[in-house]
Parts: structure tokens; sequence; C-alpha cells
């Protein structure tokens, strides 16, 4: 379930409020805001937010008054009590879903990109992150004739290393499905983001990332690069 839109849900109970509204005839009845046929649309919708909020609403022991929809106007102006004291909360005290910190990002990635990520430059910082990734790997397998995803895809290979193509392992090689999946889901992560992530944004002119979006992307590439620093080089005799 979508969680409720408290600025369009308090909206509705206030007008609604408005709408119900009574005053005194003068003749000891009660005179309302706005026609019947107005009120009972309104409190369509009404009904189904106090729900929502106040899920006890219609059964609550509230002091009765004696005109129609005396109940709905006492928990509309109860609900958006609640309504803004939860939006209250949340603006100050956050929500409880966990927070992705950028500076907790792998230092490949984080440390090459803080100028461009602090002048909003979110594109321009996703694909420098990649090129500092496949820097880093040329350099520890020491090559430079292959980069990116070709690079990364052979270091990560199941065969054994040969003259000039050392192999990163992110275990001891062993014959298990466990270590081939490790090493074929390395390869196969690695061709992802430069392929999904970084080609598109080097190649294919387009509006700047949200923020959200390229910390997502920064998050992809601060994985692969925790792979290929904690892997060991393994070399031919």
């Amino acid at each position: 379930m979508t969680q409720i839109n408290r600025e369009w849900a308090i909206a509705k109970l206030k007008k609604f409020i408005q709408t119900a509204s009574v005053t005194h005839d003068g003749a000891g009845g009660w005179r309302r805001a706005a026609p019947l046929a107005v009120v009972q649309a309104e409190a369509q919708v009404v009904e189904q937010i106090l729900d929502r909020v106040l899920p006890a609403w219609r059964t609550a022991d509230w002091p009765r008054r004696s005109y129609r929809y005396w109940r709905e106007s006492e928990a509309a102006t109860r609900a958006i009590a609640q309504l803004q004291a939860e939006q209250e909360l949340a603006d100050n005290l956050g929500t409880s879903a966990p927070q992705l910190d950028a500076s907790t990002l792998h230092p490949w990635v984080w440390g090459s990109i803080q100028g461009l990520w602090g002048s909003g430059h979110y594109r321009q910082a996703v694909g420098m992150a990649a090129v500092a990734v496949n820097a880093q790997a040329q350099a520890k397998v020491g090559r430079k004739d292959l980069s990116e995803w070709k690079l990364l895809t052979n270091a990560f290979g199941l065969k054994d290393p040969e003259p000039g193509e050392p192999r990163l392992r992110l275990a001891p090689k062993e014959d298990s499905d466990t270590w081939r999946s490790r090493h074929e889901g390395a390869a196969a992560f690695a061709r992802g983001v430069y392929a999904g992530i970084r080609n598109p944004i080097a190649h294919e002119a387009g509006d700047e990332l949200e923020e959200n979006a390229a910390l997502e992307h920064l998050a992809a590439f601060s994985i692969l690069a925790r792979w290929i620093d904690t892997a060991t080089v393994e070399k031919t005799p």
C-alpha cells in the first residue's frame, strides 16, 4: 500500500469541515453551509481518508452532536491534527528507512567525484566514477590494452591466468559452484554497470540525473570497486 499524501488529505478534510459546517437557524434547528448533496459527495471521499488515518472513528466514544455528519466533522478535525503531527515528526526526525551516505562509498568512487557531486553535476560524477574504477582495475592487473567490462570479464574469468592475462580472485580457487558463481557474477556485474550505466552516460546526450538515481549508480560502481580492491591478483608462475 502506498503512503498517504498528507497535504492532499489535509486539504480534503479542511474543505469538508467547511462544507459540512452548520449554524443555528434561530428556530431551534441547524442551517447547513452547503447543500446536503454536496456534503454527501465530499463525505464519500473523506470517509475513506478517515478509515486510513483514524480506523476507529466510526465507533469512537465522542460527545454526540444533534446535526447530521457531526461524527465525520469531529473525525476530520482529529485526523488533520494526526496528519500534521506525523508530517512534523517526519520532517524533523526523518523516516526509519535506512539512508545511503555517499561518504561511505568506496574511496575510488567517492574520492574521485566529491567536487562534481557538490556542484550538482551528477551525470558527470557517475561517468567520472566509472573512469576511476576502470583506472584502478587496470593498475591492479597491470593491463592497459583492455578496459572497462572487457578487462574485468577477462580478469574475473574462470580460466587459469596466462602470460599477460592475470586474474582477479575473490577467494582461493576451488572446484565449487560457489567459487564459480562469485567470479561469473562479478564479471557479469562489471559488464552490466559499464554497458548499462557508463556507456549511456558517455555516449548519449541527456538531461541531468536526479540525485537519488545518480547515487544508486554510484553505489553500483562502489560494489564493483570493493570487489576489485579486495581481490587478489593471480599471475602465471
